[in-house]
Parts: structure tokens; C-alpha cells; sequence
């Protein structure tokens, strides 16, 4: 599959986690490694840049580790998806279901969203895309982002479990460093 960094040699596979039968990819030994976690970083500056981004937007927890640098390297706004109870503002909520389980996310409504900017949406990785797309949905429903000014980008994809064919199928952009 599709790793044209080399950057799978730095991602751990972990059997039974966080339940039994799920495969967890762990990005730490990536972020652990200096060289490819600067490439990884670099590489979704590019994208961001490329998509023309007005603001990042980073899905808890560890999407944050990419988003704040790419944020950072082109001076464009940060904005945080949570979850439920971590924002100290009111917010806007989405229920979504993940690959063992459900759960929602949260993005403050006094976010400083226009319609017509356009948004890139970061995390570490997309399996069944719920968490992804609850993201966009939070974007598209309460801002007036366009889906077409969304673009989804992950380190890792599981093509398998069909996330990025959804989000794909849904209308929003999608972009991923690696694929399993």
C-alpha cells in the first residue's frame, strides 16, 4: 500500500487494543522519531497550503501534535475538536459512532468560523471515518463551510474499514500520508 515517505517502518501495530480484535496503529514511535516526524509534518504543510486552508482544524488528541505544527508553519488558525466536557466555552456537539463504539465531539461556538473559508481537518488516522466526518459535519452545519472547502487529511489510512471512501462518497476532500 501507499507509503511514499517510508514512513510505516516508524508505526507501531499493537493486536487487542483498545479492545480485543482491534489493530491500533501508534503514531508515537512517529513522533518519537525526529527526522520523520519533521517529514510527516512538512508533508501536511504542503497539502494544507496546497488546499489553500484559511484555518486548521484538529480532531483530540493526537491530530493535535500535526495540526499545531502545520497551524503554526503557515500562520493560519487553530481550531480544536474536543471531546464532551473539555471546552470551557458553550459548543456545538456531534454523536457519531466509531469502529468500537460511539462517542461525539465538540467545537465552541464562539469559534471564529466564516462561511467560504476553507478548512483542513487533521488527525492521525481515518478507519471507519465517523470521527472525521462528524468533524466536517460540525464545520458544515453550524459555520456554512462548503464540503467542497473541507479537506480531510490523515497520516494513516485503513482503506479497508472504508472511512475514506465515505468521506470521499460524502462530498468532503480527502488526503492521507500512508494506507495499510
Amino acid at each position: 500500500m501507499t507509503d511514499k515517505l517510508d514512513l510505516k517502518k516508524h508505526i507501531r501495530n499493537v493486536n487487542d487494543f483498545p479492545i480485543p480484535g482491534i489493530r491500533f496503529r501508534d503514531i508515537t514511535s512517529l513522533i518519537e522519531s525526529p527526522k520523520p516526524f519533521r517529514k510527516t509534518c512538512r508533508e501536511l504543510t504542503r497539502i494544507t497550503q496546497e488546499f489553500s486552508a484559511d484555518l486548521v482544524v484538529s480532531i483530540e488528541s493526537r491530530g493535535f501534535i500535526f495540526a499545531g505544527s502545520v497551524a503554526s508553519d503557515l500562520l493560519l488558525p487553530f481550531v480544536l475538536a474536543r471531546k464532551p466536557g473539555k471546552l470551557p466555552n458553550e459548543t456545538y456537539i456531534k454523536n457519531f459512532d466509531l469502529e468500537y463504539g460511539n462517542t461525539s465531539i465538540e467545537i465552541q461556538k464562539n469559534t471564529n468560523i466564516k462561511e467560504g473559508q476553507r478548512a483542513v481537518i487533521i488527525d492521525d488516522l481515518v478507519a471507519t471515518g465517523g470521527t472525521a466526518i462528524a468533524c466536517a459535519e460540525l464545520l458544515t452545519e453550524n459555520f456554512n463551510v462548503k464540503k467542497s472547502d473541507i479537506l480531510i487529511l490523515c497520516i494513516i489510512d485503513l482503506p479497508d474499514l472504508g472511512g475514506s471512501k465515505l468521506i470521499n462518497e460524502q462530498g468532503y476532500n480527502i488526503a492521507t500520508l500512508v494506507s495499510y
